[in-house]
């Protein structure tokens, strides 16, 4: 599903270059649960960016459901998240003024997909994450760990090809997380393919696989 080779990843203040990611290799599988886990400034929420097209490399390929992401347009990257990707994020990424379900339903309508299906779409994902009955709240009105949930409905809700996560449990407390996590479980269990950055070794050890990365680099990988 996604392979990367010797991917780099320089970042330049003036004349002043950080080298964050030194050249990596990996490769996931269709249907894989992968944590990547690593101390602070490792390179791991990087090294996400980069392999779910939200960032763009300095050097090395990435190979994603097929494609090469360096030989595709702006344009088709846009198009790619959009209708191949789900992302969580963990400061949630919710639109303050829109309902839970309004906020599921936009990426959806966003890919032409017609308003009625959308929010039926929209409204079976929510469900699924336990929030049936907080549809028509504002972010607001819902918890911490509510609104991580109705991140995850957006970010699965059309059935993307890998669903990415940025240290989702990170501002939730320990029954939210717990919540949060159980529920990657059950999606990847229904054949989903997840790529999560945490640094709760706990959760991570709920993944099939943990890459851990130390300076740029992949230093080991554990099976679970």
């Amino acid at each position: 599903m996604i392979e990367t080779k010797n991917l780099v990843k320089t970042f330049k203040d003036g004349e002043a270059e950080t080298k964050v990611l030194k050249g990596i290799d990996f490769k996931t599988e269709d249907g894989e649960f992968v944590a990547i886990m690593g101390r602070s400034g490792a390179g791991k929420s990087t090294f996400l960016y980069l392999m779910s097209l939200l960032d763009d490399s300095t050097g090395g390929e990435i190979i994603i459901d097929g494609k090469n992401a360096h030989k595709m347009t702006a344009e088709e990257k846009t198009l790619f998240r959009l209708e191949k990707c789900g992302y969580v994020f963990q400061d949630y990424a919710l639109l303050p003024d829109l309902t839970a379900l309004e906020n599921v339903a936009l990426p959806l309508l966003m890919q032409n997909i017609g308003r009625k299906k959308a929010y039926a779409k929209a409204r079976e994902a929510l469900i699924k994450v336990k929030l049936g009955h907080r549809l028509d709240n504002l972010p607001s009105h819902l918890s911490g760990g509510e609104q991580q949930r109705v991140s995850i409905a957006r970010a699965v809700a059309h059935n993307p090809k890998i669903l990415f996560a940025d240290e989702p449990t990170a501002n939730l407390d320990n029954e939210s997380s717990k919540a949060v996590v159980e529920i990657f479980k059950e999606i990847h269990l229904a054949g989903q393919t997840i790529i999560m950055v945490t640094h709760e070794e706990q959760y991570a050890k709920m993944a099939g696989r943990v890459i851990h990365l130390d300076d740029g680099k992949i230093v080991s990988v554990q099976k679970n």
